[in-house]
């Protein structure tokens, strides 16, 4: 490990994945810092987060070795945000061969490039929940202990830059965001589509979990915070609140004016329900809003500790229900709420 930089990188800061919710979010806060941003963006993404981009755009797929070198040209820095973010793909697989591909190739172009401070962007999602406690960066999971593809697919990745930065001196700070909400989740997110359900009066009943929840932009700035202070081959968790999910709802009802949710399920007998539901998704091509991967998880409550980020990149996290509050209202003026 060395010893922490606070300097800031010169030349252009390329940022991934910028028509996303966190990427478009990472890209305006180093933009506020008076930072020359450069953002990649596929083809095919929306443009919703990209009217106002403060920055120049390249279009390029993060798969495309070529496409990526040439967005990496005269690159001092690099915020590799973007993933392929589902929870379910008629081909589950297809979601880990995406997120490897990506991060072998962004990770190859910084490295030919000679880019001087890469943050990647991690997840959660590689690290073990522990029922009953607060897990935190000292418990990465393995591929084969990781529930559904998304977070086998994340720890893969994770696991290939952690094995970059020690045989090739690949100069990367690794973050780890819980589950970010607030504005211009415009896809939604999965957990943006339950706010937005629940704020529509569409979930009259709840499971017994619960999960860390944080203001977008507080995840942002963490990854800035990461880039000046945080230590090569580190990890970060970058996380708010935990809350349970029946709080969470609650807090939803009451910021759209409605009563909250008072049936809690028990999650064993859903399991037929969300296998119909993906047999559904199968023949149309939709996400199935309860998927099988999404009950395994539930089992867990998904509590985690950002003490290390606090402690040594001055870390913090504003209370969880303004990061609420801005999503319902974002939804809200969006059309997304009624």
């Amino acid at each position: 490990m060395t010893a922490p930089d606070t300097s800031i990188t010169p030349g252009i800061t390329v940022v991934t994945g910028v028509a996303g919710f966190l990427g478009s979010a990472v890209a305006r806060a180093l933009a506020a810092q008076g930072r020359t941003v450069r953002g990649v963006v596929r083809g095919s993404s929306p443009r919703a987060n990209l009217a106002d981009f403060p920055g120049e755009l390249v279009e390029a797929d993060l798969r495309d070795e070529d496409a990526v070198a040439k967005a990496m040209q005269g690159a001092g820095a690099l915020f590799h945000v973007a993933a392929d973010y589902r929870l379910w793909a008629r081909d589950p697989e297809e979601i880990v061969r995406n997120n490897l591909t990506m991060t072998q190739a962004v990770m190859g172009a910084a490295l030919k490039a000679g880019v001087g401070r890469v943050v990647y962007t991690s997840s959660v999602a590689t690290l073990l929940p522990l029922d009953g406690a607060v897990s935190d960066e000292n418990h990465p999971a393995t591929p084969e202990q990781a529930t559904g593809a998304y977070k086998r697919s994340k720890v893969v990745a994770e696991r290939l830059v952690e094995e970059m930065v020690a045989k090739q001196g690949l100069p990367a700070v690794i973050v780890n965001p819980s589950t970010p909400i607030g504005p211009r989740d415009v896809r939604p997110t999965p957990t943006g589509r339950v706010v937005v359900e629940a704020a529509n009066g569409k979930m009259p009943a709840y499971v017994d979990t619960g999960m860390n929840l944080v203001h977008v932009d507080d995840v942002a700035r963490g990854h800035l915070l990461a880039e000046a202070k945080g230590k090569i081959g580190r990890r970060y968790v970058l996380g708010g609140q935990d809350v349970t999910l029946g709080q969470m709802l609650a807090d939803i009802a009451a910021l759209a004016g409605r009563k909250p949710p008072k049936v809690k399920l028990p999650i064993a007998p859903l399991f037929p329900i969300a296998a119909v539901a993906e047999l559904g998704g199968m023949l149309t091509g939709k996400e199935p809003f309860v998927t099988l991967d999404s009950l395994r998880m539930a089992r867990h409550r998904m509590f985690y500790s950002s003490a290390r980020a606090q402690v040594e990149l001055g870390y913090h996290a504003r209370p969880y229900l303004e990061a609420l509050r801005d999503a319902v209202d974002w939804f809200r003026d969006a059309g997304m709420i009624r």
